[in-house]
């Protein structure tokens, strides 16, 4: 595949937001390649497209798959498996916010809770500490209680929430 100018501008600048966002620089690349491309592609041609090793091209496209951002597609008279992403940006956010709120938001309410338990009967924990834990928690928690509600919507509903959004801000500002 050969990638235009613009291609390789974003392509280039989605690798760099995704190590800026805890993503592998790869990962990234080829997420970005698989959103532009028109048509699914082999992992062979991904590899030559963005001159990344085929291993390392394997090794990102297992993690998408892990986030489910990416799926297998068949194509008739073509043994090899070929990838693609998901068409609906909306729909993406959606799986995203959900992946991230299962592997980082998640285990930090949980830590933040067990932390607030152990300070209740420490003596060498301040009343402070302890006042700062229970804001943090209530904040994640009311957090956590909207990303459950978001992660239900549809792709449709999501994107119609987000056009109120400056209706609510107007509202409450």
């Amino acid at each position: 595949m050969k990638l235009t100018p613009v291609m390789e501008k974003f392509i280039l600048h989605w690798g760099e937001m995704g190590s800026r966002w805890g993503i592998n620089r790869s990962v990234a690349q080829v997420h970005a390649l698989l959103m532009l491309c028109p048509k699914p592609i082999a992992a062979d041609e991904i590899g030559e497209t963005l001159s990344v090793a085929r291993s390392n091209v394997s090794t990102s496209i297992k993690e998408l798959q892990g986030w489910g951002l990416i799926r297998v597609v068949h194509i008739f008279g073509d043994r090899r498996e070929h990838f693609e992403t998901m068409k609906d940006v909306w729909e993406m956010f959606i799986v995203v916010m959900k992946e991230r709120k299962k592997r980082e938001f998640d285990p930090t309410l949980a830590t933040l809770r067990d932390c607030k338990q152990a300070a209740v009967g420490a003596k060498e924990d301040s009343d402070h500490t302890r006042a700062r834990l229970k804001e943090l928690i209530e904040f994640m928690e009311l957090t956590s209680s909207w990303a459950d509600k978001a992660q239900s919507m549809s792709p449709a509903s999501a994107k119609k929430l987000f056009k109120l959004g400056d209706k609510v801000f107007r509202l409450v500002g």
